[in-house]
């Protein structure tokens, strides 16, 4: 009887499950890729943020990158807020510093009165914020490069679509190691979860490591007023709190021109510790569509990771557990397949062969991003 009623939950929450993957993959092929017309001449003006935080081996490339723009330097700014480096990061955005006179570090001990914080991103974000020229706030992450038409295309959309919040692809390097292909395949799906669900006005995701907003609306919105206790949310809870007073200014920059490259985590610790960060703001979203996703996708994976223990002493619930496995890795594939050509990498042999440590790393980073705490950049995170 318990048995019974253990596989009618499991295909009660699978059927929307697939419905709403299968939803996803309609709207990201309904996508037309944004390309900047031929006589576009730029006027918007941007300033770029990077907290960074023991980044030595990493700034120097994202800011070369950066200051490579096909994108006129007088419209554009990089502002760099040393999030209390005990490397050489200072050092190497000083060195750059010196001849380029639009690239500007911030110290954030220097802002602070020494008060210990809770999220030390956010703070970064806003005191560079106040003294940024720019009409436009562009973030991304210190261990990021960028493509040199990338401040081009969020120009062009913005001039044409005249939106208060943009996100915009992200995407991890590959070296064909497990745990990098891993995270590429997992990551890559959720973006075109974000490419599909914001173009489609349905939920509001984005990533902090590209991502573009109004300066004034972020003063519209009190800025991170109310989430700034939240470890994590730099992106998706102000996203929300954007979107919750511009509903229909909210865009998605679709253009590979526009993708913005990142390293995977080094190891397994390293990843878990980050997906159990970006967990952590799961109940906080004002937007309970995202909530109530997040929930179902948990609670599918919970239930199929269960199953094989179950099956220990039942063994016939190993064939169901055979079945809603296959069945799961078909309808994510019919999504992922596009997703990972339009990222310039086809991942359909890994797929299959990812699922079972798929399952168990989202059961793992749901639970202890809800009951535990974790440490980011050497600091100790409730």
């Amino acid at each position: 009887m318990l048995l019974n009623i253990y596989l009618i939950l499991t295909f009660l929450i699978f059927i929307p499950y697939s419905a709403i993957i299968l939803l996803y993959r309609k709207w990201f092929l309904q996508l037309k890729q944004f390309i900047v017309p031929a006589t576009f001449k730029p006027q918007t003006t941007f300033t770029i943020i990077i907290p960074a935080r023991n980044e030595e081996e990493n700034i120097g490339k994202c800011l070369h990158s950066i200051l490579q723009q096909n994108y006129p330097l007088f419209l554009y700014e990089i502002i760099v807020v040393d999030d209390f480096s005990t490397d050489n990061t200072v050092a190497v955005v000083q060195s750059i510093k010196k001849e380029h006179t639009n690239l500007h570090l911030l110290k954030l001990a220097d802002e602070l009165d020494g008060k210990p914080l809770n999220s030390y991103k956010k703070k970064a974000i806003e005191k560079a914020i106040k003294y940024a020229t720019g009409n436009w706030i562009v973030t991304t992450d210190a261990d990021c490069t960028v493509t040199k038409n990338w401040l081009q295309n969020y120009a062009a959309l913005i001039e044409q679509t005249q939106p208060a919040f943009i996100a915009a692809p992200v995407v991890f390097t590959n070296d064909g190691t497990l745990l990098s292909m891993f995270q590429y395949i997992d990551f890559v799906s959720l973006q075109g979860i974000t490419a599909a669900s914001v173009s489609a006005g349905f939920h509001a995701m984005c990533n902090g490591a590209n991502l573009a907003y109004r300066k004034d609306v972020f003063y519209s919105v009190n800025g991170f007023k109310g989430i700034d206790n939240i470890a994590s949310g730099d992106d998706m809870l102000l996203m929300n709190k954007i979107k919750q007073e511009f509903p229909n200014a909210i865009g998605f920059l679709f253009s590979k021109d526009a993708i913005v490259s990142t390293s995977p985590m080094p190891n397994w610790k390293a990843f878990i510790n980050q997906r159990i960060r970006w967990a952590s703001k799961s109940d906080k979203y004002k937007d309970k569509t995202v909530f109530w996703v997040l929930v179902l996708v948990y609670l599918l994976n919970l239930f199929l990771f269960i199953m094989p223990f179950i099956a220990l002493v039942i063994p016939t619930l190993w064939l169901y557990w055979l079945i809603f496995l296959i069945i799961k890795t078909f309808v994510e594939l019919s999504f992922a397949v596009p997703v990972g050509n339009f990222f310039g990498q086809s991942f359909i042999w890994w797929f299959p062969m990812l699922q079972p440590l798929h399952i168990t790393y989202m059961v793992i980073a749901g639970c202890l991003g809800k009951f535990g705490n974790y440490k980011w950049k050497d600091r100790r995170v409730k």
